[in-house]
């Protein structure tokens, strides 16, 4: 499932307030920053700009914990271009039409256009600019809803102690989908009533001081001195106030942004809980049969006219490489990449065959980098995933992979896809980069509060929370997770790849790792104050990725 984080940032406001009612670049000589912790703290607000681009903020000279990538450009990069890179985005999908994308999208020179021909004899017909796995799929089930629903018929009738021994291991696996469905079902239920509550009483709210008042874009200040004449007003004043307080005086504003929250919860019932729903079924293939390679298509912008459903992809593809100093948009991390846009992760959870035969078609096609923002709990085939990995290693193509957004510790709890085996936490190859989300404010917050994070199974952390990035039809937002967190290490990946391509793979990896920023503040975990732990032991290198300082260690590696 490709990670989003639905946090409307008025919604949770309003929640409280229910609840209280080609050439190398030059010699480098710079030496990387040691410890940062003397650094001053942010203590204004970021602006607009600043927000939108404080991923590449350098924390020296911008008290934010950004990558240092407009540093690295001013003093290292310049106006080398190095040697074009191509990265891989295994997601939901690419507008590879989007106005600061189109130039730099992957274009597979060894197949003609629309003549219906496997020119290339690589297996995928007319694959110009990547490959769509799920071919006319959009919606579907998470993992365990599969699971759950595919034992239900042959254990929901049977007890527990009636199960042969050779079946217990099923069985279980069975029960454990059972609760997890049952808990989030329910859960998401709940939040859906919640919010229908919420919006129902506020539109009444709204409606009624509206109409006393004689506009809608009223003030604190106006609803303050507006007389409540009965008691029903008085309470539509007092909410009223609450929610001024908690999200600010946009009122209409509040209310669509709970129709949005109403809408995302809505969606989750009928599709990914959906019982009923068999989204694999337009796809013609069987999901349990890694051999069964004949389908999908050519369409990396997936079957839906309005593009709604490629955001996710789109918006990764933007924070990696949106092409830089064009005067439109955005500037991506890296410059000189092409992006190879592969379909393979739906509305829902992803299929273990899905994301192996991706990895397999961007190493095949030429691919050094690799993005995964997409991650699940549960997963039947994980071999097929793992095995696809290591296929990767062998062929010196780097992995990075988004940690996850439930603010859990990963050596606790496996994530697919991983680079491990149950039981045993040796790596089963050694190009594999696992990305932690950070937040724009340095200090003990750094941490944004969905970010998973784990001393073994997380390697280092990136900016993620409120990343501005290419959306679909030539648009720009705000999204978070460690879905954008990966993406802006693949891009640091791809540039040190570009300058120096003697770099393999895992040297790549360490160097990020190694090169980074570290810290020895103690951060706030899982958004719970009460949960702390040093930085620099909540990821294996226990530090921030940081582009400049990882292009002075690739040049002094370089020249080993």
């Amino acid at each position: 499932m490709k990670i989003p984080i639905y946090r409307p940032l008025l919604v949770a406001g309003l929640a409280a307030t229910m609840a209280g009612c080609g050439s190398s670049a030059p010699s480098i000589v710079s030496t990387p920053l040691e410890n940062i912790d003397s650094m001053p703290l942010k203590v204004s607000d970021l602006t607009e700009t600043e927000l939108q681009g404080w991923g590449g903020s350098d924390l020296v000279s911008d008290t934010v914990p950004g990558m240092s990538v407009n540093k690295a450009y001013e003093e290292i990069i310049k106006n080398y271009n190095g040697k074009t890179v191509i990265v891989g985005v295994i997601d939901s999908g690419v507008d590879i039409e989007h106005e600061d994308l189109k130039n730099v999208i992957w274009t597979n020179k060894d197949e003609r256009p629309n003549n219906g021909r496997d020119d290339d004899n690589n297996g995928y017909v007319d694959d110009v600019h990547g490959w769509n796995f799920l071919g006319d799929a959009v919606e579907e089930n998470l993992e365990y809803v599969r699971i759950y629903k595919d034992l239900k018929p042959k254990y929901e009738s049977i007890p527990a102690s009636s199960v042969s021994e050779e079946d217990r291991e099923e069985f279980m696996l069975y029960k454990e989908a059972q609760g997890e469905y049952e808990k989030e079902y329910n859960e998401t239920l709940g939040m859906k009533n919640q919010y229908e509550g919420i919006l129902q009483q506020l539109r009444m709210a709204h409606e009624a001081v509206s109409a006393q008042l004689g506009k809608e874009d009223y003030t604190r200040a106006e609803l303050r001195e507006m007389e409540a004449t009965s008691e029903e007003m008085q309470q539509y004043k007092g909410f009223l106030s609450q929610v001024m307080a908690n999200v600010g005086e946009n009122v209409p504003d509040a209310i669509d942004q709970l129709n949005e929250a109403i809408e995302y919860f809505s969606g989750r019932l009928n599709s990914h809980f959906n019982l009923d729903l068999n989204g694999r079924a337009v796809v013609g293939d069987d999901p349990n049969d890694i051999n069964d390679t004949d389908y999908g298509n050519n369409e990396v912008m997936g079957p839906t006219p309005d593009k709604e459903d490629i955001k996710h992809g789109t918006h990764v593809a933007g924070i990696i490489a949106a092409q830089r100093n064009n005067g439109i948009g955005i500037n991506g991390v890296a410059h000189n990449v092409e992006i190879m846009a592969i379909r393979a992760v739906p509305d829902g959870d992803e299929y273990d065959k899905d994301i192996a035969l991706a990895i397999r078609y961007a190493v095949d096609n030429g691919a050094k980098v690799i993005n995964t923002s997409f991650g699940k709990y549960f997963s039947p085939h994980p071999e097929w995933v793992r095995e696809a990995i290591q296929y990767a290693a062998e062929n010196d193509v780097l992995i990075v992979n988004a940690a996850g957004n439930e603010g859990i510790n990963l050596d606790e709890k496996a994530v697919y896809p991983n680079d491990q085996t149950p039981g045993n936490s040796a790596e089963i190859a050694d190009n594999f980069l696992t990305v932690g989300a950070l937040n724009f404010t340095y200090g003990s917050n750094m941490v944004a509060s969905f970010s998973n994070f784990g001393k073994q199974n997380v390697d280092v952390f990136a900016p993620g929370t409120e990343i501005w990035s290419t959306t679909p039809n030539n648009e720009y937002e705000f999204l978070q997770g460690t879905s954008m967190a990966a993406p802006a290490v693949a891009g640091i990946a791809a540039v040190v790849r570009s300058f120096y391509p003697n770099l393999t793979a895992p040297q790549v990896k360490q160097i990020i790792m190694d090169s980074g920023l570290s810290s020895s503040a103690s951060v706030i975990l899982g958004g719970n104050p009460a949960n702390t732990m040093k930085f620099s032991e909540i990821s294996t290198s226990g530090k921030m990725a940081n582009l400049y300082n990882a292009l002075i260690m690739a040049d002094r590696i370089s020249k080993q």
